[in-house]
């Protein structure tokens, strides 16, 4: 059996990478004493996956792990061990059982919601009334960063919800293995917009993964 469990990154531990924060859950699972499976090999780890990688700098309220199991547990005995042996900043909302041969969370993500939260009131008004004219033209320009160099793309197709009240910006977002628009390349494109040559100062929490049902609906990853 595998476990899908979300689980959250405070922001007290933003700043840390997607290498502490696997080696954390790794951690953690052994201190549990659950029954996790390993890998064969001269080098057995344990079997886990994550939906998606975390930017640093990032908190995340609704991130999600899969965790090959050896032998049967309840999501409540999960849940409990689990949060025992985890730090404040990395404690699971949820777990949900699924069988082998559940569909694999990367190649099931669709997209990503996102809050941005601007730190200078002034600022975040002035992104926030430049939104309608951004999202009512044909393209909207962001540099990408690839392997080699930065590349100008459209990330309009990549934008499925913008929107912002008070300080907060809250966006839904193309992210999956193919193709994503970060939050970092749409801010970008909305200060251009919005006539701010200044670093916008804000703290990024991704506040849900999202996956795509039969009907075309996204609705969240741990959901289908």
């Amino acid at each position: 059996m595998r476990m899908l469990a979300v689980f959250e990154k405070g922001e007290r531990i933003r700043h840390i990478g997607h290498l502490d924060i696997q080696r954390s859950v790794q951690r953690g699972l052994r201190r549990s004493g659950l029954p996790v499976a390993y890998s064969n090999g001269f080098n057995p780890h344990i079997l886990i996956t994550f939906a998606s990688a975390l930017s640093t700098g990032a908190c995340g309220t609704r991130e999600i792990m899969d965790v090959t199991m050896a032998e049967e547990v309840s999501e409540t005995e999960f849940l409990e061990k689990m949060n025992k042996a985890m730090p404040p900043e990395m404690q699971l909302s949820e777990a949900r059982a699924v069988d082998q041969k559940h569909p694999a969370l990367m190649a099931s993500l669709r997209a990503a919601k996102y809050d941005l939260m601007i730190r200078d009131r002034e600022i975040a008004e002035k992104l926030i009334e430049a939104i309608p004219a951004m999202m009512g033209k044909d393209t909207i320009t962001a540099m990408r960063k690839t392997k080699t160099a930065l590349k100008e793309c459209d990330i309009k197709p990549l934008i499925y919800e913008l929107k912002g009240e008070g300080q907060h910006i809250t966006a839904t977002l193309v992210l999956t293995e193919r193709e994503a628009c970060k939050p970092g390349m749409l801010m970008e494109a909305l200060a251009r917009e919005a006539g701010i040559e200044q670093e916008i100062r804000m703290l990024i929490t991704r506040t849900g993964l999202l996956g795509m049902d039969g009907e075309g609906q996204l609705i969240p990853l741990e959901r289908l």
